[in-house]
């Protein structure tokens, strides 16, 4: 059954993580790293449980897409703010990886911004793959320490997920959300034409 009540939770997680994003940048930003970790492992676990929801009672929505992907880049902001105020001694010289990735993840949102006037919502396969392993890198960073490995594995893998974001948004003629991955769009704009 999917009354109003369920229906609204997938966008009563993501709005509770757009709204927790300024808290984590704060909490980071004045050095309080226990409560940073604490809210955003819960932030990262409320992406998986908003989208898990969405797609098993199928409540996907263009309103909800929009809002998880605009949710998602925040929290990523404030991740980054955390990573860089309390772990980039630890992860020392490897760090202008994760400022590529950062990068690579600003991109993709201002590419789509300048040709559609708004944010993605493709959640593309790799995409939601490497959010769940950069959640996973996040949780291990703040409970065990820096592993280089994963590390490496991690931000590459996001790399190569944000060249697929670009390359769909450059192939698209209109916005879509919801979308798989840049073989589906192809060969749903060779279907069509």
């Amino acid at each position: 059954m999917t009354g109003p009540v369920l229906r609204n939770i997938p966008n009563a997680l993501s709005a509770y993580r757009l709204v927790m994003a300024p808290v984590l940048a704060g909490l980071a930003l004045t050095g309080h790293q226990k409560p940073f970790a604490v809210l955003i492992v819960i932030s990262l676990v409320s992406d998986v449980l908003d989208g898990l929801i969405a797609r098993i009672f199928r409540l996907q929505t263009e309103f909800g897409a929009k809002l998880d992907s605009i949710a998602d880049d925040a929290t990523y902001i404030a991740a980054f703010i955390g990573v860089v105020v309390f772990k980039a001694a630890e992860i020392g010289p490897h760090m202008p990886l994760l400022y590529l990735f950062m990068t690579m993840v600003a991109l993709t949102s201002l590419l789509h911004l300048v040709k559609f006037g708004r944010f993605p919502s493709f959640h593309l396969y790799s995409f939601r793959v490497g959010g769940y392993l950069q959640g996973g890198f996040l949780v291990f960073l703040f409970v065990y320490g820096f592993e280089i490995h994963l590390f490496y594995f991690v931000f590459l893998y996001g790399i190569a997920a944000c060249l697929e974001v670009i390359v769909v948004t450059l192939v698209v003629r209109q916005p879509i959300s919801n979308a798989r991955g840049l073989y589906w769009v192809l060969r749903d704009r060779h279907g069509m034409g």
